[in-house]
């Protein structure tokens, strides 16, 4: 199948090279030229587990290239994914500009296509974005007509940040929004190839919520265990234990991905649609006090661990890991990069560690962030676990990475470590030893 990726962040970059490693045709389009260079050599876009492998041998078979023109993408391509972003502005969230500019491209170029062309969008978008925003788009830049030229479809994606290859090929579900036979065809034919599973196939505007419903339970999950986690704490009881009687009950569709007491929650999705779906309640006049006090209690579990660091007395403080979650290089809304934030201003030496981290490989969303948060990364930033280990007093474990699992072995009679993820399943029965929960 012949087939276009516009976008090649997270979601983008692994639809992409999944596809082609099944022996589609596929292009991926993005206005950066070091992603489209990148991936024309060979190289992957970012880190994921997998992904480094399947992207050369994705492009050295001739089934995966990269461009920065829509037009070439489109002419080339029978099928096509947007994967842009959704901004995460607190103010402006559901302002959908790159989905917006990437539709006036795709538009553009379908003026000169022939024949029929599916595009599905992969971006999380609000309830009635395909209708009110997607469709009139193409239709106004292509001058053509949804479901007589092109047909349209939002088609959500389920894929976790350090496991998305494995996600995209073994999805929970396959979900797609359209009532168009020939998108249900397709879709349902390219699905099942991929992931060996069939296809959901429901209204846009249900497939559009199916996405918030999920990064919604999946917030308000962190935010409930971890609140227990603080009551165990404090009555001396062990909240992980709690939690996993807790979840043996799957009746009533409970997932115990989630439920395990420790950090804050961050990262590209959770916080910015659970902002968006408040900003959107706000405008039906809908109340949501439930979902309305999860960032408040996200926010106080990073209040928790700096007042456990300050406890400590120490002034030199060692993070391992402060990308949002092991396996990826995301620093977006990443609680760990705040925690570092707060701790700076408060006059702390910090030591930091991250293998996936390096000044060098930020650009983009990351770059930006990173700059915006702590400047001068590059001065506190250190080689290796060792270095780290000589410098610090306080060390910070700050995600589940398994090469911080010996760290617990290594530490000096005057240092202390701090555990925001229980980096092991039975944590050391010591007083250098403090865990956020437990």
């Amino acid at each position: 199948m012949r087939i276009s990726v516009f976008g090649l962040g997270y979601v983008g970059s692994v639809s992409a090279v999944c596809l082609a490693s099944k022996g589609n045709n596929v292009i991926g389009v993005d206005l950066n030229h070091i992603k489209v260079d990148m991936i024309n050599a060979g190289k992957a876009a970012i880190i994921e587990p997998q992904l480094k492998e399947l992207t050369a041998n994705a492009v050295a078979k001739g089934h995966l290239r990269a461009t920065m023109s829509a037009e070439d993408a489109i002419l080339n391509s029978d099928l096509t994914f947007i994967c842009v972003g959704t901004p995460s502005q607190k103010n402006n969230s559901l302002d959908l500009k790159y989905v917006r500019r990437v539709c006036e491209d795709i538009g553009h170029a379908l003026k000169a296509k022939q024949t029929f062309h599916i595009i599905a969008c992969r971006s999380t978008m609000l309830p009635g974005s395909m209708r009110q925003v997607v469709i009139p788009i193409l239709e106004k830049f292509s001058e053509k007509k949804h479901r007589r030229d092109f047909s349209a479809c939002i088609n959500p994606e389920f894929m976790m940040e350090g496991t998305a290859v494995y996600d995209y090929f073994h999805p929970p579900k396959n979900v797609v929004g359209t009532r168009d036979e020939r998108v249900c065809h397709i879709l349902s034919e390219l699905n099942l190839a991929c992931t060996n599973m069939p296809t959901i196939f429901i209204d846009m505007e249900e497939a559009e919520i199916v996405k918030y419903t999920d990064n919604i339970w999946h917030a308000l999950k962190v935010g409930f265990a971890n609140e227990i986690g603080n009551v165990c704490k404090t009555l001396n009881i062990d909240s992980h234990r709690v939690m996993d009687i807790f979840c043996q009950d799957t009746k009533l569709n409970l997932s115990s991905y989630y439920l395990k007491p420790g950090f804050a929650f961050g990262g590209s999705c959770l916080p910015k649609d659970l902002r968006a779906f408040l900003h959107a309640s706000q405008d039906l006049n809908v109340k949501l006090p439930i979902i309305a006090s999860v960032l408040p209690s996200n926010k106080l579990q990073i209040d928790i661990a700096l007042n456990m660091i300050i406890e400590q007395g120490n002034k030199r403080i060692g993070i391992l890991g402060f990308s949002f979650k092991e396996n990826t290089d995301d620093l977006r809304e990443s609680p760990i990069v705040e925690l570092i934030e707060l701790l700076i201003g408060k006059g702390y030496e910090l030591i930091l560690f991250d293998k996936n981290i390096s000044e060098a490989k930020l650009y983009g969303a990351n770059r930006d962030y990173i700059l915006n948060h702590i400047p001068h990364i590059s001065e506190l930033m250190v080689g290796s676990i060792q270095e780290l280990m000589n410098r610090a007093e306080t060390i910070i474990i700050g995600n589940k990475a398994h090469e911080f699992e010996s760290v617990l072995d290594d530490v000096r009679e005057d240092q202390v470590i701090i555990d925001l993820v229980r980096i092991r399943h039975t944590p050391p029965q010591s007083k250098q030893y403090v865990g956020i929960c437990w």
